[in-house]
């Protein structure tokens, strides 16, 4: 079945580091560019990272790049999001997207056709 799975949240201290990963089955994604972005509740969902469907190329938003880094696995079905330095504002539900007919990299949600279940990243002591 064609889907977006979503594992690696959680709930760690400020400081501290995880990597959520993105895991594309199916056909329809073997061209597409995968972003990641977050939603706080309360706030509009914000774009984190994007990545092209062969992982040369990436894309970050300004306040995410000196932390956070996006990258393919070696089978290239998979999208990771490394965050470091984690701090209290990165709590929010972090989400993958596919856009599979990419011709730039961005961070434009209604571009994007495909989207994980989402999952919750909590930074607290």
């Amino acid at each position: 079945q064609e889907q977006l799975a979503q594992s690696g949240g959680g709930s760690v201290q400020p400081g501290g580091s995880l990597r959520l990963a993105c895991a594309a089955s199916g056909r329809t994604f073997s061209s597409c560019a995968v972003g990641w972005f977050r939603q706080a509740p309360g706030k509009e969902r914000e774009f984190v990272a994007a990545i092209s469907w062969s992982g040369s190329n990436t894309y970050y938003a300004d306040s995410m790049k000196d932390r956070f880094t996006i990258s393919r696995g070696n089978a290239k079905n998979t999208v990771y999001l490394q965050m470091n330095s984690l701090k209290p504002e990165d709590t929010a539900v972090y989400y993958c997207a596919a856009d599979l007919h990419p011709l730039k990299l961005h961070g434009q949600m209604n571009q994007y056709d495909y989207w994980g279940q989402g999952t919750q990243v909590t930074v607290a002591s």
